[in-house]
Formats: structure tokens, sequence, C-alpha cells
């Protein structure tokens, strides 16, 4: 079955060199319909699966905020990286650890706001408001309030013609709708994210209107980074995962090429269901490895509880250990706040743990030193290496 394109050109006159033609997305759900095939359905049941081990892990965590707290940042980095940033998790870590900024400073600045963005989201969710356009803009305003984005009208849906590469939209990639048609694309956009409900599973809704999102636009900056955290707040709001510990951004990175592809040949030649599958695949495989990690996490956290429990000799010792599980890069001053402990007392159990092999100093100095859970960090680093 061949649908064709998945909306209408409009051509537009402008100040730019040539006139250029812009896409509008036709409305959800895909007409025709979704061919349900066999390999949709294994791609759907491996996903499902993989979603429910992954919260059946997150149940039984033993400091579930510790893990939403990195794998929020995980998720964010990596997006971020999608969009051509060159920041890392240990350096986002570090810089929220004591505002050091390495010469990407801006780069730092956007996967911050997301973090903070993603927040938001989940704050408001748990408050009982809805999914919506208005929380999306909330959203963004938070994502783009400073970073690279600040000057483009955050929180605001654009006023202005936008595109995906090129310089200008006469040799753009990808030209998204006008102005005026991009409302209505958005007002649609709304509709189906709450009917859909209704309609198809919400892995396929989500991926749907992950697709939707990205061709709509509606944003000068921030699109592709917006349209991926929507993902896990919308796995949230349905009651999928009760914590947001999932990172797609990392098969989406690792496959950049494909899903750039095929969220073109959605567009232009409505092939959905290759783009399903793909989607779907990055949930499992993605879920997947989240299990994997989390389990490796907790086998390092109960071995080096052991090496802290034998070396009770020095009482605060456990107290430090765990602060450093809560900030696995930090300065002294805040496992003093943290553990409520003096100074001299938070100094010898760190240089204590140091030597024991579960910390490293990183900076060599003798006065504000920033101490680093190096094997911890290595292991939630994993992914967003450049």
């Amino acid at each position: 079955m061949k649908r064709g394109l998945q909306g209408t050109f409009k051509k537009q006159i402008s100040d730019s060199p040539e006139p250029f033609q812009s896409f509008i997305p036709a409305n959800l759900p895909p007409d025709p319909a979704l061919q349900w095939t066999p390999a949709l359905y294994q791609a759907l049941s491996r996903a499902d699966l993989m979603l429910g081990r992954l919260d059946g892990i997150s149940r039984v965590l033993p400091d579930t905020n510790l893990f939403i707290y990195f794998y929020s940042r995980k998720e964010a980095v990596l997006s971020s990286q999608i969009e051509g940033t060159q920041s890392t998790l240990s350096e986002l870590l570090l810089f929220e650890a004591s505002e050091l900024f390495p010469s990407h400073k801006e780069d730092l600045l956007d996967v911050s706001n997301y973090v903070a963005a993603m927040r938001h989201g989940l704050s408001r969710l748990a408050s009982g408001f809805p999914l919506s356009l208005r929380l999306i803009r909330e959203m963004h305003e938070i994502l783009v309030r400073s970073g690279r984005g600040k000057h483009q009208n955050p929180g605001e849906f654009r006023v202005s013609q936008n595109w995906i590469g090129g310089t200008r939209p006469g040799n753009a990639a990808y030209v998204p709708p006008p102005v005026q048609e991009m409302k209505d694309c958005l007002n649609a956009f709304e509709r189906f994210l709450h009917k859909g409900a209704n309609e198809f599973p919400v892995l396929v809704q989500a991926a749907m209107l992950h697709v939707q999102f990205e061709s709509i636009h509606p944003f000068l900056d921030g699109n592709g980074r917006l349209g991926r955290l929507l993902i896990p707040l919308l796995l949230m709001d349905r009651n999928v995962l009760v914590e947001p510990i999932l990172y797609p951004s990392l098969f989406l990175k690792q496959n950049r090429s494909r899903y750039y592809e095929l969220l073109q040949q959605v567009r232009f030649e409505g092939i959905w269901e290759d783009w399903i599958e793909f989607f779907l695949e990055a949930i499992a495989v993605t879920a997947e490895q989240a299990v994997q990690l989390s389990q490796r996490i907790l086998q390092l956290f109960r071995a080096d509880e052991e090496t802290v429990h034998n070396g009770r000799a020095r009482s605060r010792l456990p107290s430090v250990y765990r602060s450093m599980q809560s900030s696995p890069v930090a300065l002294v001053a805040q496992v003093v706040r943290h553990t409520k402990l003096s100074t001299p007392t938070v100094l010898k159990a760190l240089e204590k743990l140091r030597e024991l092999g579960i910390l490293d100093e990183i900076t060599g100095r003798e006065r504000n030193r920033i101490y680093r859970y190096t094997k911890y960090v290595a292991m939630l680093n994993e992914g967003t290496e450049l």
C-alpha cells in the first residue's frame, strides 16, 4: 500500500533570492490507516516487554530519586548531542558541581536547561496539569532561556518562517508550514494528543506525535530537543512508566542518519510503518540498556558499600559515601552541606574513600578540591562520549 505525500506543499514568496515550498503536514492519524504487519506487532510486543521490565526495576531501586537525577541528565546530554552540542555527561556534572565551564559554555547551558525543562514538565504532570500545548510552551521557555537559543522567543510559537538545513528556505532540506497553517496544525496535534489515546497503543501514538511535532516545527529553536523530551513525558502521563528513567536519544544519536531519513520518508512518501518499527526498536533497546545499567550500578553500590562498611572505624564514611552517590562530582563544601558534618571530618572521609579506590580527587589542588566517584560516573557517561 502506498500513501504518498503526507500533506501539501505551499509556494511562498519572500525576501529570499528565490520562491520556496513549505510543507503542511496532514493531520493525524495516517490515512490510509496503519498496516499492522507481523513485524510491527512483534516490535510493539518487544517494546512493551522491555518497558515493563524497566518499570519493574524502577520500583525496587533503593533510591529512585537518585536514578531519576542522573537518567534525566543522560537523556539531556544525548538529545542535545543530536543537535550538535559538544558536552558530555561528565562535563555537565562538573559544571553543576563547580560552575566550571569548558570552552563550549553555551552547550552546557543548553543541556542544563533541558534538565530543568524536564523537571518542570514532570512536576506539572504530577500536579494534575495536562500534557498540552500550554505545557509544551512552558517547557520551551525553560529550554531556551539561556544558551544558544536565548534570543529565539522562549516560550512562544514562531511568528516567522523557519527551515531545517541549508542557509535559506530556498535551499533547505525541509521547510515547515507557514505561521497560519502552523497554528491549525498545532490545534490538530493537541486534539490527537488526547483523542489518539483511545485509538492507538501509547507507544504507537508517541511515534506519530514525535514525527508530527518535528514536521510542524513550531518554535524558532529547540524543536528537536523538545520533541524528544515529549516521549518520556507522554509515557509518564499515560502511566506506562512510574519514573522517567528512559533515554531513547541514545539510540537516536547512534542511528542519527536513519532517524532523519525516516522522518523525511514519513512526510514525503507516507511510510509510517518503517518509522514506527524504528521508534519501537529505539524504545526496546534503550529500555533494555537502562535495565542493565541499573543492575550494574546497584552491583557497584553494593560492592563499595561493603568496602565502606569494612572501614567502619571511620564512622562518618557511610554518610559521606552516600553523599557521593547523590553527587558523584562534588566540591568538599557541597558534601559538608549535604551531610551537615564539619569540613575536617568530611575531608578525612573523602580522603579515606580515595585511598579505598572509590573516589578520585580531580583538581590536584590543596583548596577547593573536587572529588569524583569515577566508576559510577563512567557508567553513567556510557554513550555520551564524543
